[in-house]
């Protein structure tokens, strides 16, 4: 039987930015079956549930093509510990490691993650990490579109953003690329296709050239999508040109990295000729808008897409609400440029819709036209700080909050309905989340005792984990 989601506002997302005002939207099984007037859609599917959705706007889903879940970890941590932006560069995104944890703690914080994620409105997330089999299923469970970027490396002994010798590691290389090919056997097409498995690269600073050529035939290979950290820090740039006397996207290009199914995250330390190289091979770019303007960083977003790049956006790290993505984007947007009319809401919700659908190879989505996947969103508009809802999409570009979203939809199934999500145990994941953090953190600064703990930290446990659960320890990199 169809779903009819009957008199609300229906924002399309399609090139023409149509809105049905009053409107309804049909859906059958995973895809849009119909949409348009109301009363014309009830004429055309008599049979269908309907659901009045009177004080709603239905969007399309979010696509957040640049995230590390576990990275939860860290709120309200890393995001004022950003690394210099002149010289000297000695590597690393903050001064403070990520606590090691156990795979069970690396997936509840991954939980938490995607539960913020479909609060705030997304239906498709490209995570970006090492070791994502030990918490694939979980993201299986979640009911999110997700492609799962299996990271590689190897540069041993260093981090991003590190311009001293480039010690490589062919083993550590190795390892990275028979993970990305475990992953890819196992979980790539599951949950009827939700499910699918990318490479990434963590960032040229960190990969051989002779590895970054392998990850590039691996994804020929798999006939998939990858992903890399590009010109993320001035570090990075520092590294590259000692390593390479190139700048990184520079350097990239000499070897054949970059093509029209590469995602480059963060280009925001980007020499003008290097937008122009990723225009050139068509790349799409995760515009990172929230952890930029943390970092202090802006990249010239507007000017890689003249150039012919796709720009989508992504969170990156402790946080996962797009909404705020998208409305830091269009501001820093207009700052940078000095024009308060440019882009536009509707630009800024292409790059933060349909334009990440794109960036992550799902045809069919990001927009809600007839035959395409059944992603979408409702907001309540029936707020104060929306109404009078006159331009929907100004209005929720400009006004809107991720708390406004009360129903997502993936593959034609709601993962949350009237504000509740379906598909995990809100209140025992964020309960257990508190309490790992609280151990992971009592941990590292009980075994590092030279690491000066943030000011206002909160009090952390006096006793940690037994040595047996200290065993188990995964050591998470930083990222983004």
């Amino acid at each position: 039987m169809a779903l009819l989601i009957t008199n609300a506002t229906i924002v399309t997302g399609d090139d023409a930015n149509t809105i049905w005002h009053g409107g309804a939207i049909a859906i059958e099984g995973r895809r849009i079956a119909g949409l348009g007037p109301a009363a014309e859609m009830a004429a055309r599917f008599p049979d269908a549930e309907v659901l009045d959705a009177r004080g709603r706007a239905v969007f399309p889903g979010f696509a957040n093509i640049h995230t590390h879940l576990v990275m939860t970890m860290a709120r309200g941590v890393f995001e004022d510990l950003s690394p210099p932006h002149q010289p000297p560069f000695d590597g690393g995104l903050s001064p403070i490691p990520l606590p090691p944890m156990t795979a069970h703690e690396q997936k509840v914080m991954c939980q938490l993650g995607a539960l913020e994620a479909i609060r705030s409105g997304t239906t498709a997330v490209l995570e970006d990490a090492a070791g994502i089999e030990g918490y694939a299923q979980a993201m299986l469970d979640t009911g999110l579109r997700m492609l799962l970027a299996e990271r590689a490396w190897d540069r041993a002994g260093a981090s991003i953003g590190d311009p001293s010798e480039f010690r490589r590691d062919p083993t550590l290389g190795a390892r990275g690329v028979q993970r990305i090919r475990d992953l890819h056997a196992k979980w790539h097409g599951a949950g009827e296709g939700r499910i699918t498995v990318g490479v990434s690269a963590w960032a040229p600073d960190v990969c051989s050239a002779e590895l970054l050529r392998e990850l590039r035939a691996l994804q020929q290979e798999l006939d998939t999508v990858c992903t890399i950290h590009l010109n993320q820090i001035w570090g990075e740039v520092a590294a590259i040109k000692a390593h390479h006397n190139m700048l990184p996207s520079e350097f990239l290009d000499s070897i054949g990295f970059i093509h029209d199914r590469m995602i480059g995250a963060h280009c925001r330390c980007m020499a003008p000729f290097e937008e122009k190289v990723l225009g050139k091979h068509k790349a799409h770019v995760a515009f990172n808008s929230a952890i930029a303007a943390r970092r202090g960083l802006s990249p010239r977003v507007c000017e890689m897409e003249e150039a012919g790049c796709n720009i989508a956006m992504g969170t990156d790290n402790m946080a996962e609400d797009m909404v705020e993505v998208m409305r830091t984007g269009l501001f820093m947007e207009r700052v940078r440029r000095q024009d308060g009319r440019n882009p536009t809401p509707e630009e800024a919700l292409r790059w933060a819709t349909r334009n990440g659908y794109k960036a992550m190879g799902i045809a069919g989505g990001g927009w809600l036209a007839e035959g395409n996947l059944a992603d979408l969103i409702m907001i309540r508009v029936d707020r104060a700080h929306l109404a009078p809802f006159l331009r929907p999409v100004a209005a929720f570009v400009h006004q809107g909050q991720a708390s406004d979203v009360s129903d997502v939809m993936v593959d034609g199934e709601w993962v949350m309905r009237d504000g509740v999500v379906l598909t995990m145990d809100e209140a025992a994941i964020v309960a257990e989340a508190e309490e790992i953090a609280s151990r992971a953190w009592a941990r590292l600064f009980a075994e590092n005792p030279g690491i000066e703990i943030p000011e206002g930290f909160r009090p952390l446990p006096a006793h940690v984990a037994d040595g047996a659960t200290r065993v188990a320890m995964q050591p998470v990199s930083n990222s983004g």
